[in-house]
């Protein structure tokens, strides 16, 4: 049996962190989820600029690209930046159906770029798709002195 990785979800949006939750709880998915809502607030945690807001290394993040403060292809861009960082597998969630931003996301290496869906059906559906993905990947085992920079 393999560890649970943490999943990092950073959204903006009350209702689709919600969502997201519901769905984790419908599919039984048991992995520890961590939310900000920017992607300066995920920096901040990942980095350990904010004592006590700390994230342990997340093996997936879930990220929202229309954010205040810094988007989703800002944050990808600063966290290919960093050498601790550089490897965690993220997957766009995001209602942004804009080509350059598929383009942008991945040519920052994303794992995947999904449209929100409308329904929370649609979001349950979403979340277990990816669920069996990153459950049928081989994670690299992730040293605790590797979390920050």
């Amino acid at each position: 049996m393999t560890n649970l990785i943490n999943i990092l979800l950073v959204e903006d949006d009350e209702v689709d962190i919600m969502n997201v939750q519901r769905a984790f709880r419908k599919n039984k998915i048991s992995n520890p989820l961590y939310v900000v809502n920017n992607g300066l607030e995920a920096l901040d945690a990942l980095l350990g600029r904010q004592p006590g807001a700390e994230i342990p290394s997340p093996g997936i993040i879930l990220l929202d690209i229309n954010m205040p403060k810094m988007g989703g292809i800002e944050f990808l861009v600063e966290l290919r930046k960093q050498p601790a960082l550089k490897s965690i597998s993220v997957f766009v969630m995001t209602t942004s159906n804009e080509e350059s931003d598929k383009v942008a996301a991945y040519n920052l290496n994303v794992a995947g770029y999904i449209l929100k869906p409308l329904s929370f059906e649609g979001f349950a559906n979403a979340v277990a798709t990816l669920s069996a993905y990153w459950h049928l990947c081989e994670m690299p085992v992730r040293m605790p002195n590797d979390q920050h920079v």
